[in-house]
């Protein structure tokens, strides 16, 4: 008897251990879950600058105060309009928020009175630039008005270990030619040559060696 009131004794011992352990790992594989994290989105813009040109395949919200109806989040077509109630077709492209929310506003007032209108650009999909090479996060990125070099390389989340950061160059078409503009990352940084820090344009690449 007492060798089997042993072995039972052990058993459950043993169990209650391999219970122990499984719970143990189940909070580690919860707390692995817990650290993962997401990359925030490219094109997500919350305020892109008051001078800011609308362009094609851009999405904007529109916001008519106490007219449902009319507040929506819209794309703007290839042909460079958006679609509204009432309104139908409506040019966007080549207008800063401001401007398209007044042109809004004044086609709005032959049915509503006294319109409250506001144009928001939620994503940026016309101005892009790219980021390449030994960087954290390459892929593209919105053009945002006034951004330089310095800036596009902090949205990527910096460099690999392997970054030759003396090296870096931008690739630009101009007149329909490419070109190559040398960037001294480690001279940018510390303020030398603050001048090769240039203003981005559209289609510009950036690539990390």
């Amino acid at each position: 008897m007492r060798t089997i009131f042993s072995m039972i004794l052990i058993m459950c011992f043993m169990a209650n251990g391999a219970h122990a352990r499984n719970e143990g790992r189940a909070k580690q594989s919860k707390g692995a879950k817990a650290q993962v994290s997401v990359a925030p989105d490219p094109n997500a813009v919350s305020n892109p600058g008051p001078g800011y040109k609308i362009g094609p395949q851009d999405v904007l919200k529109i916001d008519v105060w106490r007219e449902d109806q009319f507040t929506r989040t819209v794309p703007v077509r290839p042909d460079g309009k958006i679609t509204l109630p009432l309104l139908h077709d409506v040019q966007a492209v080549g207008l800063t928020p401001v401007e398209l929310s007044n042109v809004i506003r004044d086609e709005l007032k032959n049915y509503v009175n006294d319109p409250q209108v506001s144009v928001s650009v939620t994503e940026i999909n016309s101005r892009r630039i790219y980021v390449t090479g030994e960087v954290v996060r390459a892929g593209a990125y919105p053009l945002l008005p006034q951004m330089t070099a310095l800036q596009a390389l902090s949205s990527s989340g910096g460099f690999t270990q392997f970054a030759r950061i003396k090296n870096i160059h931008i690739l630009r078409v101009v007149n329909g030619q490419k070109t190559t503009i040398p960037f001294n990352y480690k001279q940018a940084i510390n303020g030398k040559n603050p001048g090769q820090d240039i203003e981005l344009q559209t289609g510009d690449v950036i690539v990390v060696p």
